[in-house]
């Protein structure tokens, strides 16, 4: 279940997200023009456009016509050009690991297609829709289903193309050093994989083999073995139809709405610390 736009959950987003929002200077040399929406409640247009796929249109009418579509995507692009997004996922994932932590006993990566019927960047002809447009993401995920590092790509990139982006985003974040064991399906299974994964000090892996079949006279089953944590974070992006069906035309806007996505993925998890244990403890500074 999509809880983006549960009160809670916004209210506790919001907190996280205001100081990092860019002062905005009004240069209108005689201040009559129209005032300027609330920061909150383009925020709160962002996230029904997230979890709904919605048209910016159709989102200002989900809003009572409060905003229009025009200013959610310029503010959408004010935010993106001053990092909000970004930031706002790394400060949440700091957050995250000093309160309950990221576990990288293992972590397993995998490709997931989508469909981008208005093409633009990074788009291409999806092997697994019948051609039609589509764009793939590559994710890393701990041993908890926390996205540590994504990179995406046109839906027709092989995922061994997407192996080294990925982990170089995991890099960026700091964490790649911290990975115990790395998991990976049988698209994988290759020397050269295996080579490049030693080069980034990976030398711990899982990997299926490839052409792997179950005895004779049982039935074939998929078995993800430590992988399903990846295929359980596929499946609930998927469940937000701005990823599911993505009609942004620039990987800048699809990164956006993935960090956003992984955002409120890591704050549901924390605001079920906190009301499992009752109160969230205060780190040790």
């Amino acid at each position: 279940m999509v809880r983006a736009l549960d009160p809670a959950v916004i209210s506790v987003l919001w907190q996280a997200i205001y100081h990092l929002l860019p002062d905005h200077v009004d240069d209108h040399p005689l201040g009559c023009h129209r005032r300027r929406a609330p920061d909150l409640l383009c925020f709160r247009g962002l996230l029904i456009r997230l979890v709904t796929g919605s048209s910016w249109e159709t989102v200002e009418a989900l809003m009572d016509y409060q905003v229009s579509d025009t200013t959610l995507r310029a503010r959408r692009d004010e935010w993106i050009a001053a990092g909000v997004f970004e930031a706002l996922e790394a400060e949440t994932r700091a957050g995250y690991d000093r309160i309950i932590g990221l576990d990288l006993s293992y972590v397993a990566i995998d490709g997931s297609i989508h469909k981008a019927p208005c093409g633009g960047e990074g788009t291409g002809k999806s092997p697994v829709d019948r051609a039609k447009l589509g764009y793939k993401w590559s994710v890393a995920v701990d041993a908890r289903g926390i996205p540590i590092g994504v990179a995406i790509d046109s839906a027709n990139r092989n995922d061994l193309k997407l192996l080294e982006p990925t982990l170089d985003a995991v890099a960026a974040t700091g964490l790649l050093a911290d990975i115990e064991l790395l998991t990976l399906d049988r698209g994988y299974d290759y020397p050269v994989v295996r080579t490049r994964l030693a080069g980034y000090g990976l030398t711990e892996l899982d990997i299926q083999k490839r052409g792997s079949k179950p005895p004779p006279g049982t039935p074939h089953r998929i078995t993800l073995g430590l992988r399903w944590i990846v295929e359980a974070l596929n499946s609930w992006w998927s469940n937000y139809g701005q990823l599911r069906r993505s009609t942004d035309r620039t990987d800048t806007h699809r990164y956006a709405a993935i960090s956003l996505a992984s955002t409120v993925l890591m704050t549901c998890r924390l605001i079920d610390y906190r009301d499992q244990w009752g109160t969230v403890p205060t780190p040790n500074r």
